[in-house]
């Protein structure tokens, strides 16, 4: 059986983003079916629809954090503000391994011009640098979270 940083760099390296690999590593613990968990996700890779912004294995954690604590009543306002407590903390945690949670910070490129999707590209960023993120985020999640 293959473990979570493992399967979330499987499903990185076959073309799913950032957010998706996080999210699905984690499919089973949350018995959520991993169709279902690739559709929610499909919309926050490199930094939520391309945007550059909060970075897809960020917002992947926060979707398995909200997952596992999420206040689904609402009376109950312990779960949300735990969640939100939890979110902060795994940002400042991120923030300590990566320096920024910011998705065009930690590639160093814009993508969203041609000229910066050609670099990212040909530097080979998004394996070289984003599996790294994605592997912080599952191993941070593992080791504190679950």
């Amino acid at each position: 059986m293959k473990s979570r940083q493992e399967k979330a760099k499987d499903k990185f390296s076959s073309g799913f983003n950032c957010a998706q690999s996080v999210l699905v590593a984690f499919s089973e613990d949350l018995d959520l079916e991993e169709e279902v968990a690739l559709k929610i996700s499909s919309g926050f890779g490199a930094g939520m629809g391309r945007m550059q912004n909060t970075c897809g294995a960020v917002t992947g954690a926060f979707m398995v954090i909200g997952a596992l604590n999420g206040q689904y009543k609402a009376e109950d306002k312990r779960a949300k503000e735990e969640t939100h407590s939890l979110v902060r903390k795994f940002s400042e945690e991120f923030k300590g391994l990566n320096n920024t949670i910011n998705c065009q910070e930690l590639i160093g490129v814009n993508i969203n011009t041609k000229a910066g999707m050609e670099e990212a590209k040909s530097r080979n960023l998004f394996s070289n640098k984003c599996g790294k993120y994605i592997e912080n985020a599952v191993k941070l999640l593992e080791d504190k979270y679950l």
